[in-house]
């Protein structure tokens, strides 16, 4: 999404979501409350909070069951909703274009870092380490090209464009981490049309300007072109813009669109970063790393 704000995300820009890139345990630069890639919780503050995230990201046969699930109802209704010509995945901030549909070459939108991507070794590297998200090595990692597909991603998106249905990622990775992507797509096996079919963190819209790394811009930009018929992602931010990250801001932004959950948008299960957990801190990566755990800590309901 990506997509970024991760457990700890390198711009908790969260609105993803793979965007998505992480981000750091010192203040964060221009960061607004929108993300999409990876980073830890706390290494070496007590436990580690993202050990048990990752180690049922990685082991769990439940994880690998919630994407199939999540990817398969997704193919039973693809075709369906790519008959009836009123069907359209966007919110409606993002239909600014072509309000008609009329006339629009039918897309799926996703997300790539842990949409399509797994970068679940990345984060077992820092909770070995110890250390939490920082930029150099999230580009290094990314630029292994070596993130597995998702249960379910890669036969989703190749019968999708199989059947006429242009499959376009937008993530949050940072521009000079465009090529590397792309490469770890092809390697993987997912189809990748061309460049068109990517639209990064640094993508240009004209008419529309982009706050922080949240989506919506690129998602107009696709509106232009396309009606969509599904979104995924794993942050809310992958499907639209979101007021303020905080519980009451990210429940007030999805309501209007509860009924599209399972239908048109497919959300899939990020325990290991996210903005969910930086709405837990007020979104201050500035804050020590025993004060944003305890604050995690405070907001645990007991009954």
């Amino acid at each position: 999404m990506m997509k970024f704000v991760p457990v700890a995300c390198a711009a908790v820009l969260f609105l993803a979501g793979c965007a998505h890139a992480p981000r750091t345990a010192a203040p964060a630069p221009a960061a607004t409350p929108q993300t999409e890639a990876p980073a830890t919780a706390s290494a070496g503050v007590g436990p580690d909070d993202n050990l048990n995230a990752v180690a049922w990201s990685q082991n769990a046969s439940e994880h690998d069951f919630i994407y199939l699930q999540t990817y398969r109802n997704a193919q039973e209704k693809l075709l369906e909703a790519k008959k009836d010509p009123s069907w359209d995945a966007l919110p409606k901030d993002d239909r600014v274009a072509h309000a008609s549909l009329k006339g629009l070459k039918p897309a799926v939108i996703l997300d790539i870092d842990e949409t399509v991507l797994d970068n679940s070794p990345y984060q077992a590297r820092l909770i070995r380490s110890g250390g939490e998200f920082n930029e150099a090595d999230w580009a290094a990692w990314c630029k292994e090209a070596i993130a597995r597909p998702l249960p379910g991603a890669l036969a989703f998106t190749q019968f999708a464009a199989a059947h006429g249905i242009a499959v376009i990622y937008i993530s949050n990775r940072a521009k000079d981490l465009d090529e590397a992507t792309l490469a770890n797509l092809r390697s993987a096996g997912f189809p990748v049309a061309g460049k068109a079919s990517f639209l990064g963190l640094g993508t240009f819209v004209e008419g529309c300007e982009q706050s922080g790394s949240e989506k919506g811009c690129r998602r107009q930009r696709v509106a232009r072109d396309y009606r969509v018929l599904m979104q995924f992602g794993d942050q809310i931010g992958d499907f639209a813009n979101i007021a303020g990250n905080t519980a009451q801001g990210r429940e007030a932004s999805m309501a209007p669109y509860a009924a599209w959950i399972g239908e048109r948008w497919f959300v899939l299960p990020n325990p290991t970063y996210g903005a969910w957990e930086s709405a837990l801190f007020d979104n201050d990566y500035a804050l020590p790393r025993a004060e944003r755990r305890q604050k995690k800590i405070e907001s645990l309901r007991v009954k």
